[in-house]
């Protein structure tokens, strides 16, 4: 159904009708302008065309406004072994052998042709480049506590096996788990066995203080030294988020948020040491890089990355969300479920996503920044939100969330029908997809 016909012109002034054309973003750059971070979304982890479209927009933000970073909701010790792959170092032979890390679930959500594509992208141009203008690759989630206690390891028995053994001896604390985060979560918090806070933050601080020395006062790369503090970080922070998982989501949510923005910053700081004014590209789900004060999760006491970019950057920070009314999606029914073919139901009346598909305009840019809101676009409506688990037989409860969506993002890309993304490790369930008919006909 047609956007009601006093809303719809205004609605379609302002928008630009995206037509696969090489200028087709030519007014996000423009809206970007010498912004420092630059935060783009997805309304799912599995749909084609927002890796595609998020590849797009990063690469003219590379060539045309010298980004040197990409950074994602991915763990840090994953991406850095891509990003010393699209660096031109390391001993991999391929983005997709780069990508091996990426074994935890979801392995669609990084394993995927989409990006694989980008990656390669990105390995061709740095090719072109001096090593010290090299654009890089970077993770800023937190979830590979025992990968990063082993990375920072591995990193300080090559240039200080002394205080390789302290580490050792400190992170000797998780052991009694195996790898099991959450039984450590659950012990540490209820007092069932000693929490290993102290441990993790004493040995981010010795790495800290002895900067200088483990770093042999710049013999060693500074990406290196650099990368063994963010593990040492993550180790810190992830020990916590797994103690706070038991108190509540809001907690848990929050501290993961305020490890990825500050990941972020010392990202950005590490980065400005090395090329003077250095900027970033994030890429996230539109729940972390939308400002959560516009939406109901803020409401809660939940903030996000998005949230606290603009706190940081202030209007050096741009925020675009993505969206779209149906199609298909790659998403599990459950947790450390295989990843299958999803069919996506047409959007719910009332939400941002069925107004979008109104305007009958199969894709399109909606600047959001210093536009002269119309009615449709002054009230609070709901907006969809597809993470790795797609259950569309309780949609409206799992799936859907109220929002401003002029307050939430500066842009917003709509695509009216889109497709799942391509894993790399493609399973017969992917391949035969789910039929629309097996949707129960109600909400």
């Amino acid at each position: 159904m047609a956007v009601e016909t006093s809303t719809a012109p205004a609605l379609r002034a302002g928008l630009f009708p995206l037509e696969n054309r090489a200028k087709d973003y030519d007014p996000l750059l423009q809206l970007v302008g010498d912004a420092r971070v630059v935060l783009l979304g997805e309304a799912s982890h599995g749909t084609h065309e927002f890796y595609r479209e998020r590849a797009r927009i990063t690469q003219r933000l590379i060539t045309e406004k010298q980004f040197n970073a990409v950074a994602v909701e991915a763990d840090w010790p994953d991406a850095y072994r891509v990003n010393r792959w699209v660096r031109c170092v390391g001993p991999d032979r391929s983005g997709a052998e780069a990508l091996n890390d990426f074994q935890r679930f979801p392995r669609w959500m990084w394993r995927n042709r989409d990006v694989l594509a980008f990656l390669e992208w990105l390995r061709q141009h740095n090719q072109r480049h001096d090593a010290g203008t090299r654009v890089g690759f970077y993770g800023l989630d937190l979830y590979s506590l025992f990968r990063s206690i082993e990375a920072v390891i591995g990193f300080l028995e090559r240039v200080d096996p002394e205080a390789a053994r302290r580490a050792r001896y400190r992170y000797g604390c998780f052991e009694d788990f195996g790898e099991d985060t959450q039984a450590y979560g659950y012990a540490a918090e209820f007092g069932l066995a000693r929490s290993c806070e102290d441990q993790a933050v004493q040995q981010l601080l010795e790495l800290q203080r002895r900067a200088g020395a483990l770093s042999r006062d710049g013999a060693i790369p500074d990406d290196e030294f650099f990368q063994a503090e963010q593990n040492a970080r993550l180790v810190k922070n992830a020990e916590e988020y797994y103690r706070t998982m038991f108190r509540g989501r809001i907690s848990s949510w929050n501290l993961r948020d305020s490890h990825m923005a500050e990941t972020l910053e010392a990202l950005i700081t590490h980065l400005d040491r090395r090329y003077g004014r250095s900027k970033v590209v994030v890429w996230e789900h539109n729940s972390h890089i939308g400002d959560a004060r516009a939406t109901a999760m803020g409401e809660e006491g939940e903030w996000n990355v998005g949230q606290l970019s603009r706190e940081l950057f202030g209007s050096e920070a741009v925020l675009v969300g993505f969206s779209t009314y149906h199609g298909t999606v790659t998403a599990a029914s459950d947790w450390d479920g295989p990843a299958e073919r999803k069919r996506v139901r047409p959007a719910l009346p009332g939400s941002w996503e069925a107004l979008f598909h109104g305007l009958e305009i199969p894709a399109f840019l909606l600047p959001l920044r210093g536009q002269s809101r119309s009615e449709a676009l002054d009230p609070t409506r709901l907006e969809r939100a597809i993470g790795v688990i797609y259950r569309p037989e309780t949609e409206r409860m799992s799936h859907y969330f109220e929002a401003r969506l002029p307050e939430q993002f500066d842009a917003v890309i709509h695509f009216d029908q889109t497709h799942a993304v391509e894993p790399l490790d493609r399973t017969s369930g992917w391949d035969t997809g789910e039929p629309p008919e097996t949707y129960p006909s109600g909400l």
